[in-house]
């Protein structure tokens, strides 16, 4: 006698249908949480724009800035939070970082220069040569740096090697002798605010420049920038990934900042 003769009944459950277009929203809103945490919290992807931080960051690099860096304030998110006061979990920022900021006088645009001066500190250029406190930054003239001029043709520009006191060196660009802020007056950085400069000397609105940028101060600073994870040819489009072959610069991934 088999089974259906005794009349036992045996229920089938059907089997549950996998992936559908439910499952694929599901995953994509997953992902796309998991991703707006990373960049309010973590690290917020930048792209260099200009060339004020040649030769260290060149157009068409992108960053990852880490947010955690020197803490939270009101324009460390996506959309800036105005209740919040000051910054959260702070930590300060070192002579010689790449730090993100929001303008000053502007807070809708991000630029990014190096941390030249600390709160309280004492900041002179004279001749080029960057002075803190009284003493002059060490500066090593190595080889030139090829770059172009406005009509797009090579031109060799001076290339130093610049040591802040705490031991961090990098590289500048000094295009001319008689740059608009080659030669300044004494700088004092207000308490909590800092002095920033780009590397491309001669080519570069920053904090010397008083009525444009002038002392950056701390709730503005958005990030640390800690490395270059893609670089595309200033002259193509990092989205025209047909071209990606010849206008990858593959040399800059992942280098360290």
């Amino acid at each position: 006698m088999n089974v259906a003769e005794q009349g036992t009944d045996i229920k089938v459950k059907p089997e549950k249908k996998s992936g559908g277009i439910g499952e694929t929203v599901k995953v994509i809103i997953q992902a796309l949480l998991i991703a707006l945490v990373f960049r309010t919290f973590f690290y917020h992807p930048f792209n260099i724009p200009s060339g004020s931080m040649i030769p260290t960051l060149l157009v068409g690099d992108y960053l990852f800035v880490s947010k955690f860096s020197y803490g939270y304030s009101r324009f460390s998110f996506p959309i800036e939070l105005p209740f919040l006061e000051g910054r959260y979990w702070a930590d300060e920022p070192e002579r010689g970082d790449i730090a993100v900021f929001r303008l000053p006088r502007e807070t809708s645009t991000d630029y990014i220069k190096r941390v030249i001066g600390l709160p309280g500190d004492k900041i002179q250029v004279t001749d080029g040569v960057l002075t803190i406190n009284g003493e002059a930054v060490k500066r090593e003239r190595v080889a030139d740096y090829i770059g172009e001029n406005a009509f797009g043709t090579p031109q060799n520009i001076e290339r130093y090697k610049e040591t802040l006191p705490n031991g961090v060196s990098y590289f500048t660009l000094d295009l001319t002798d008689s740059g608009a802020k080659d030669t300044t007056g004494v700088y004092e950085v207000p308490p909590d605010h800092y002095f920033m400069m780009g590397d491309n000397r001669d080519n570069s609105t920053d904090s010397r420049f008083l009525q444009i940028v002038g002392f950056v101060p701390a709730e503005n600073l958005v990030g640390r920038a800690e490395v270059i994870f893609f670089s595309v040819n200033d002259e193509a489009s990092a989205w025209a990934f047909w071209r990606w072959p010849w206008t990858l610069r593959f040399d800059r991934f992942f280098s360290g900042l």
